[in-house]
Order: structure tokens, then C-alpha cells, then sequence
């Protein structure tokens, strides 16, 4: 195989003061309640984004089996995690707002607002007529529940997973080729500059924005794509204010969106691209990584602003624990998507709160 796939975005990571009260919480209100794997142990790969010391660490993957990405769930042990000194203003550079899917916005909003979750204004439409609202979680994350019609399978809530994410930039045209040309978000949805209604409800959202939606023209493939399905990019220049970058002077692992993750294969010929696009890896784990039961490569790399963007080749994922039944990945066809019963057996992990 000489060409890298992306099978879509496998998860956002958040930094939490308490991993097991994060879980609770994304299980509760968001229905990510299968936890892929959960391992206490030091991350010391990450060291030029942890001071150049090794921290120790508790972190949970957790999905959702209606569809769409996971959650890593991650937490310091050794250190106490540090919030952003100021607050966030739409258009600070960084990972601003993660998008979750849902399958009936009004059943959503009002499930929520039964759960006393804190809601910022109504529902309203995006640039491109989807049905979208805002809110933020117990940790003061900026969470977007916006309409989907790409489904997996049946979960506890009417939303999913992660579908995409907010990006603030600082030079709009040319994130656009960043994300076009390494991760396939080739399909511009929308692209503009101006005030904008439906983000007024957002800290500084009342200002002037140039604004893209990018999605991808060819369909994701691979081992997870079915469970992954379509995913978006929203990214956000501020014009009449001078943004701040979201994770200035703090760890990668400090509290909020710490990076973008995206499941792929073929990780030397992703390394190839990102070098020639003058992104080379700024982490590589290497390609016998273990991460509690599950097993792969991971790296990272930099959007033009310095958002962090992972990349995980996933070699050996639990399917039923119980049973102590893995999956290795190396043995199938990298394009090949996994059948549906072997996917929807990873719910049988769920976990009730």
C-alpha cells in the first residue's frame, strides 16, 4: 500500500481534573458509555509538549455505538492539570468546540435540559441549514449538538459521538489547505466572512468571522469507517480581535481539548506527506505502542497554528474483554471496513452509570 488512508476522526482527546467524573459525565449526558480501554501509567512520549518530563497519567477511551468518534478522557496524576488562564473567545487558536451528532435536535436539547446541563441559547441553523445548538459540559468545555443523518447502530441517547470540531486560525485560507491536503477535508461546505446569528451565543461570538465548514469528497475507509461516518471541520478567523492561542503557556493534558485524533494506515507513507507539506511529526510513538487493551502507533503533528493533530495506527483493539477476545489489525485489508456484528460485539462493553 503506497497511499495513507484515513479512516476518520477516532477521537478527541479533553483533559479532565478527574478522569472517572469525566466518564460519568460524557456517559450520562452523551451516551459514551463503552470504554475501548482504561490505563493508569506515564506518558513519557509526550515530552515536548509536558515541560520535557514524563507525567503520570489515567486516561479512558470511551464511543458511542450510534456512530461517530470517542472521547479520550485524560487526567494528571502526577501534577495538577491547569486551566486556560483567560477566557476563550471565539477565535482562539485551538480546538474552541466539538461538534456531536445527533439524530433529533429537539429530543436532544430537551433531554439536556431535563439534565440541568448548561445550554446557551436555543436551537438554531448554520451557515449550511443544519440544525445546531450549543452548550457546555460540567468542566466549562464548549460542546456543539448539531444534526446528522449517518448512522452505525442504536445507543442509549438520540446523540453519538464526535462529528467534527471548531477550529479558531489565524489565517483562514491557509488552514484550509492544511486540512484539505493532509487529512482530506477537500469539500468546502461553506466559506465567508461576517457577523453571524447563530453564533452570538458564544463568548465573543457577537464579532466580525471569516468562517469555512469543510468536509471531505471521498468516503472514509478502512477497519472503523462505518462507525466513524462523515466528520466536519469548522474553522474561525477572528477580524476585529487579536486572538490568543487556547493552550499558551500549559501541558498538552491540561484541562480542554488537548488534540484532534484521527484513525489511519499506512503511517510511513503519512509521514512522507506531512513532511513534504512542511508538517513532519513532532511526536512519534513508535509502532509497538501499548495503550491498556488495546495497541498501535500514534504520532503528531501541527496545524499552521499549532493546534495538535494525532494519528493512531491501531494494530490490536479488544473486541469483548470478557471473553478475552482481540482483534489484530495487521492481519486485514487496511481498506477493508469491519463487518457490522464485529463492531456493534464492542457494545457489548458497555458500561451503565
Amino acid at each position: 500500500m503506497s497511499e495513507y488512508i484515513i479512516s476518520g476522526i477516532q477521537q478527541v482527546g479533553i483533559g479532565v481534573a478527574n478522569v472517572h467524573e469525566g466518564f460519568k459525565w460524557y456517559n450520562q449526558n452523551f451516551g459514551m458509555d463503552v470504554p475501548i480501554f482504561e490505563e493508569a501509567a506515564e506518558a513519557n512520549l509526550m515530552l515536548p509538549y509536558t515541560g520535557g518530563k514524563p507525567h503520570k497519567r489515567h486516561a479512558i477511551l470511551a464511543i458511542n455505538m450510534k456512530g461517530g468518534g470517542g472521547f479520550e478522557i485524560w487526567q494528571y496524576t502526577s501534577r495538577t492539570p491547569q486551566a486556560c488562564a483567560f477566557t476563550p473567545q471565539l477565535g482562539d487558536l485551538g480546538l474552541f468546540c466539538a461538534k456531536i451528532k445527533t439524530d433529533n435536535v429537539e429530543a436532544s436539547y430537551t433531554y439536556l435540559k431535563n439534565n440541568k446541563v448548561n445550554l446557551l441559547g436555543t436551537i438554531s441553523e448554520n451557515p449550511v441549514g443544519k440544525k445546531h445548538f450549543y452548550l457546555k459540559d460540567a468542566f466549562g468545555n464548549l460542546f456543539e449538538i448539531i444534526e446528522d443523518d449517518r448512522w452505525f447502530a442504536k445507543g442509549m441517547q438520540h446523540t453519538g459521538g464526535p462529528v467534527g470540531i471548531t477550529i479558531g486560525v489565524s489565517n483562514i485560507e491557509r488552514s484550509i489547505n492544511f486540512y484539505a491536503n493532509i487529512l482530506g477535508y477537500d469539500k468546502i461546505l461553506f466559506q465567508g466572512e461576517n457577523t453571524f446569528n447563530d453564533l452570538a451565543v458564544l463568548s465573543g461570538g457577537n464579532g466580525t468571522f471569516k468562517r469555512a465548514i469543510l468536509t471531505h469528497s471521498k468516503e472514509r475507509v478502512g477497519p472503523f469507517s462505518k462507525l466513524f461516518g462523515n466528520s466536519y471541520i469548522e474553522l474561525v478567523e477572528a477580524k476585529n480581535y487579536t486572538p490568543r492561542k487556547l493552550f499558551e503557556n500549559r501541558f498538552w493534558g491540561d484541562l480542554g481539548f488537548i488534540h484532534l485524533c484521527f484513525d489511519i494506515k499506512n503511517m510511513a507513507a503519512l509521514k512522507v506527506k506531512c513532511e513534504s507539506a512542511g508538517h513532519p511529526f513532532t511526536v512519534d510513538g513508535g509502532a509497538g505502542f501499548e495503550m491498556g487493551e488495546a495497541a498501535g502507533h500514534f504520532t503528531y503533528i501541527e496545524d499552521p497554528d499549532g493546534t495538535l493533530i494525532e494519528f493512531v495506527e491501531t494494530k490490536k483493539i479488544p473486541i469483548l474483554k470478557k471473553l478475552g477476545w482481540y482483534l489484530d489489525l495487521r492481519k486485514r485489508a487496511p481498506e477493508k471496513p469491519l463487518p457490522n456484528w464485529m463492531l456493534k460485539a464492542l457494545g457489548m462493553n458497555r458500561k451503565k452509570l
